[in-house]
């Protein structure tokens, strides 16, 4: 079992449009309504491949049960933390070359008593995991430390804590020593504050994080592919793909890794072939078996350290 934390869950409609102009009325080629967040993201691509994955959900009002509604309809086990305001909406508009520009709303502002149900929900629905994954962003109301204090109280269950956030809550959750991050290229910059242009910037950085507590690092790098630093070697893996929305692939990557073991070069190249299918369909839709191409995926024991890791 593979548990999921969702700190601040969406509902996510992808448009789908020919050309994206400023002030100009669009017409839609194409539209999809998905659950959204990263850890949902993470639980719908392992149960579309034959995992069993558990979603912690704080989902208030209408948008809540919709969003509730959504992941039923997937075959997630999800735990329902209900709270007082309404899950938040998204929108992805995407263009033929797979350039999305996204509108996020904030999120609801959480009460403390809120916020450590949630704690407590989590903590009572482990006992069965093989790895834990809090991601995304933090709602309003939850200080920057959430998902590190998360950890230290996981840490007396032996379960694996993955942590996939941005911001300062990134930064604070590493020092707590989680087993794995997975930050992008955006990411990995904003927590070693520089900029990173080569493999070797990646791992210098992605290094770094490690000697802060981080146990691995896996940096998702768009259409780079990935690269993931830990005990037993260093490994890039890049895998082609027809690109038609970028929503997800990320948290399509992360799945991929964590179903095929969390270590190693063959969880990468999962991994990467996983975000590779998740980039080819549209919307944050998940791939399942179907789409995902393996042979694809080309894994380099030994990086070009100064190989561009830049569009």
């Amino acid at each position: 079992m593979f548990v999921t934390l969702t700190a601040n869950p969406s509902v996510d409609r992808t448009v789908e449009v020919a050309r994206l102009t400023r002030g100009d009325l669009h017409r839609a080629t194409g539209a999809t309504l998905q659950p959204g967040g990263k850890g949902i993201n993470v639980a719908r691509a392992l149960v579309r491949n034959g995992h069993k994955a558990r979603a912690v959900v704080p989902a208030g009002g209408a948008e809540g049960d919709q969003l509730i509604s959504l992941l039923e309809d997937c075959d997630i086990d999800v735990v329902r933390v209900r709270t007082e305001k309404p899950v938040r909406s998204n929108i992805s508009i995407v263009e033929p070359d797979a350039t999305v520009t996204k509108l996020n709303e904030i999120g609801p502002r959480l009460s403390a008593q809120e916020i450590e149900t949630v704690c407590d929900v989590l903590l009572a629905n482990v006992a069965d995991a093989r790895w834990v994954v809090v991601a995304g962003s933090l709602p309003p109301g939850v200080g920057e430390d959430f998902y590190a204090a998360l950890i230290e109280r996981l840490a007396p269950t032996g379960v694996r804590v993955v942590v996939d956030t941005s911001g300062p809550a990134f930064r604070t959750s590493v020092k707590a020593g989680p087993a794995l991050v997975k930050p992008n290229l955006d990411e990995l910059e904003e927590a070693v504050d520089r900029r990173l242009d080569t493999v070797r910037d990646i791992v210098d950085a992605a290094q770094e994080l490690r000697f802060l507590g981080a146990g691995k690092v896996l940096a998702s790098l768009g259409s780079k592919g990935a690269v993931l630093v830990e005990d037993a070697g260093i490994w890039c893996a890049n895998a082609s793909a027809e690109p038609r929305s970028s929503v997800g692939a990320g948290d399509a990557m992360l799945a991929g890794f964590l179903a095929a073991g969390g270590s190693g070069p063959q969880a990468l190249a999962t991994a990467v072939a996983w975000g590779a299918a998740a980039v080819s369909l549209p919307g944050s839709t998940m791939p399942g078996p179907q789409d995902v191409e393996a042979r694809r995926v080309r894994v380099e024991p030994h990086p070009g350290w100064d190989e561009k890791v830049r569009e």
